[in-house]
């Protein structure tokens, strides 16, 4: 079975209030964490039928700061799909109601597996049909993602990770290498 990723598509608006913010008065960015979780397992179950838990979440930047009484809109929609999981595409996007301007607060990639309805296995997903430019470069940069976190997780793995290969450019960090203390 295959779907478009316009049937699992979600959208939320929601107004900032000060009870979001932080102590600069800005909202919280782990507020708009917890909308874009929301998000995405709304948009990842819609998709596979199941319920579904977030596996990952690859990379949030906050852009911009969203400020108390914006209206902030959160959209999700399915990039990819494997055997069991999905790669859910997040914007998040704040709007001042007085000036009407849009700021692009956020972008990022949470992966779900969906579950059985007993919530002990994991459950086989549709597939994602293909059927523009975006999608197909939408797909392929979660593959692109996915090879790069195995790489990443493989090189720096204890059992793995090479020391002379890093200890020149770490000198030039803000960082003290005194290995003499560790043993």
């Amino acid at each position: 079975m295959y779907k478009h990723s316009t049937e699992s598509q979600v959208s939320i608006t929601q107004l900032m209030l000060p009870a979001h913010s932080n102590f600069s008065g800005k909202i919280h960015g782990g507020h708009i964490l917890n909308l874009m979780d929301q998000i995405a397992f709304a948009c990842a179950s819609k998709h596979s039928n199941h319920y579904c838990v977030t596996a990952s979440v690859n990379r949030v930047d906050f852009l911009n700061p969203i400020e108390v009484g914006e209206l902030v809109t959160l959209k999700a929609s399915v990039n990819y799909t494997g055997r069991t999981s999905m790669v859910i595409g997040l914007r998040v996007e704040s709007e001042n109601i007085q000036t009407g301007i849009v700021k692009h607060c956020n972008s990022s990639y949470f992966t779900m597996v969906a579950k059985t309805d007993d919530g002990k296995k994991n459950a086989t997903v549709p597939g994602l049909i293909l059927d523009s430019e975006q999608s197909v470069r939408r797909f392929a940069r979660s593959i692109a993602r996915q090879e790069q976190a195995k790489k990443r997780s493989t090189k720096f793995k204890a059992s793995e990770f090479k020391i002379e290969e890093h200890i020149e450019f770490i000198k030039t960090q803000n960082a003290k290498i005194d290995l003499s203390i560790s043993k």
